[in-house]
């Protein structure tokens, strides 16, 4: 199987990692990576996703921090470059947040962006 590392791609935080490792290791399961991808739908156009998956992809791009395991897929990739994936917790719940320099605008909720325009013409 071949992976592609790209440790600079993404940046996970440590409140990040924290709740990445806790969440594995609260779900019994072993050898969890974390996959985020991106969605057509949402308020704003395109929107953020989450799940726990035990399958590599050949064409998955493979984030490492702390013995953390954050796959992506190389199509959503190019909407996630130099994107920052924390996790907050605060009054309105807690989620995993993506703080993307790629997204023209965002919804209040924050899971759905826009993209740039000169992103869209590529």
């Amino acid at each position: 199987m071949s992976m592609t590392s790209f440790s600079t791609s993404i940046q996970l935080t440590d409140a990040a990692v924290a709740k990445i490792k806790s969440l594995i290791a609260n779900s019994g399961e072993t050898n969890l990576n974390l996959r985020i991808y991106i969605v057509g739908g949402g308020c704003s156009g395109f929107q953020y996703g989450f799940a726990f998956d035990k399958t590599v992809n050949p064409d998955d791009v493979v984030i490492t921090k702390e013995s953390v395991t954050v796959i992506v897929d190389a199509l959503s990739l190019q909407y996630l470059l130099n994107a920052v994936v924390d996790y907050t917790e605060s009054l309105k719940g807690s989620q995993f947040t993506v703080q993307n320099p790629n997204a023209e605008t965002t919804c209040g909720c924050g899971s759905s962006f826009s993209l740039k325009e000169d992103l869209l013409e590529e």
